[in-house]
This record gives C-alpha cells, sequence and structure tokens, in this order.
C-alpha cells in the first residue's frame, strides 16, 4: 500500500473526528431540524454512495458472466443487508433517535449510543477498503479516483454523524473532551475494517464483485433501517428530503465527475 491509499483510508475517520468537534462549536443540542437536515444528508450520501461507487463497478466486473452478470451483486447485496440485521439483533444499542433497540443489557445509555454509531461505521469502512482492494487488485471498474472519492464521500456523511452522537453525550452532562473523545472513537473502527478488507480481499479477488455488493448492502441497510426513520420522525418537515436529494447528488457528482 502506498501513503495515498493509507490516507485514502483514513480520510472517512477524518470525518467522524471532524463531527465530533462540534461539542466545541455549538452551544446546546442539536435542533430537530437541523438533526433532520444533517441526517437527511448523511442518508442520500451513503445511497448514492451505495450504487455509484459499490454496486455499479460490482456489475461492471461481472459482465463476462453474460445475462447472469446480476448474481454477485444480487447476492453479495442480500448477504450483506443480513450481516447489518445480525449485528443488530446480537448487539446492544439504540437507534439515533434514542429508541432502544437490541437485547436487554446493563450497559449504559451512551454506551449504547456509541455503539450504534459504531455498527454503522462497520460498513462505511469495509466499502472503503473494499473498493481499495479492488483497485490495488487492478480491478478494471475501479480507479484511484473512484476509491479516494468514496473516501471522500463517506467522510462527508460522517461529520454530520459526528456531531450527532457527540452532542447528545454532551447534553447529558458530559465534559466537551470526552464527548469528543467518545465521538471520534466511534469512527476509528472505520479504518480499521477498511484495513482488514483490503487485507482480506487481497487474497480473493475472484470474489471481489460480491465484497463490493456487500458492502453496497451493508450501508443501504444503515441508511433505510436507521438515517431515513430519523430524518422523516417528529412534526412533519421537507428538510430531511431536500437535504437527502443534495447530499445524493452531491455524491453522484464527486463520484461521476473525479471516478
Amino acid at each position: 500500500m502506498t501513503a495515498d491509499n493509507i490516507l485514502g483510508i483514513l480520510i472517512p475517520f477524518v470525518g467522524t473526528t471532524l463531527g465530533a468537534a462540534m461539542v466545541f462549536v455549538l452551544r446546546n443540542t442539536i435542533s430537530e431540524n437541523l438533526q433532520k437536515t444533517l441526517t437527511g444528508f448523511a442518508a442520500g450520501v451513503m445511497v448514492a454512495a451505495s450504487f455509484w461507487s459499490l454496486l455499479e463497478p460490482a456489475l461492471e466486473s461481472s459482465k463476462g458472466l453474460g445475462k447472469l452478470s446480476f448474481l454477485p451483486a444480487a447476492v453479495g447485496f442480500l448477504i450483506g443487508v443480513g450481516f447489518l440485521l445480525l449485528l443488530d439483533e446480537i448487539t446492544p444499542h439504540i437507534h439515533l433517535d434514542n429508541q432502544p433497540e437490541g437485547p436487554k443489557s446493563g450497559l449504559k445509555r451512551t454506551t449504547k449510543l456509541i455503539l450504534a454509531v459504531t455498527l454503522h461505521n462497520i460498513p462505511e469502512g469495509m466499502a472503503v477498503g473494499v473498493v481499495y482492494a479492488g483497485f490495488l487488485s487492478g480491478n478494471a471498474g475501479i480507479t484511484s479516483a473512484g476509491a479516494l472519492t468514496l473516501a471522500l464521500g463517506i467522510a462527508i456523511q460522517n461529520f454530520p454523524e459526528g456531531a450527532i452522537v457527540s452532542m447528545p453525550l454532551k447534553a447529558e452532562g458530559m465534559s466537551k473532551g470526552k464527548t469528543f473523545l467518545y465521538g471520534a472513537l466511534s469512527g476509528a473502527v472505520e479504518p480499521i475494517a477498511a484495513l482488514v478488507t483490503i487485507l482480506a480481499a487481497g487474497a480473493v479477488v475472484p470474489v471481489m464483485p460480491y465484497l463490493l455488493a456487500f458492502a453496497a448492502g451493508a450501508m443501504m441497510y444503515v441508511a433505510v433501517e436507521e438515517l431515513v426513520p430519523e430524518m422523516a420522525e417528529g412534526e412533519h418537515s421537507n428538510l430531511g428530503t431536500i437535504a437527502f436529494s443534495v447530499g445524493f447528488v452531491l455524491m453522484m457528482v464527486l463520484d461521476v465527475a473525479l471516478g
């Protein structure tokens, strides 16, 4: 791996860290409208990234299968959804709307919130890792610019996510330093997941389309299960939908223009 590749897998973590740093800038908790906007934007970026940066290269690299070229993408996508569903079921956590989920446990509420965001970050780290692995393996459908674009897109959507996890912790009375640290650490799993995926994918290049689609399915699960319901919750507002559209278009433009 080159220095550029290492920088690429660290970019999403930087996005989360900058978002967590909002505890030093924002005075109180995030308003409902701002949270809808941030969550909708993050959802739009994730949905666009799932297709343009992951599913499209998976389909492209499977063209040799002819009419069955959809098979790796379909199978990998469903396995990715199932993987996140399983994690949701076995890991004690709460959703971003602060509703309890997962098995009962004695964990503190703050711990469950950090676990929830960490769960979100696993597929994002895997997505960056599998794209870089595809590039390093010489996959014709993936370029260095395309891999960097995905990393940048995820970093952009990680910014609001970092703020969404750190601000509630601050509202509960935790010091700014601790809330920033916990918010930043929730994103530390991303470069780890990316690196593990790169190391694993390097030995199984033939199943690269499945891995790309797996990451897409996992990211889509997070968007549909967590982010979209959150942006539509409470008093009716179009802010979440507008922000979703902006996030989707931004990620699409980045991927097509830079990829």
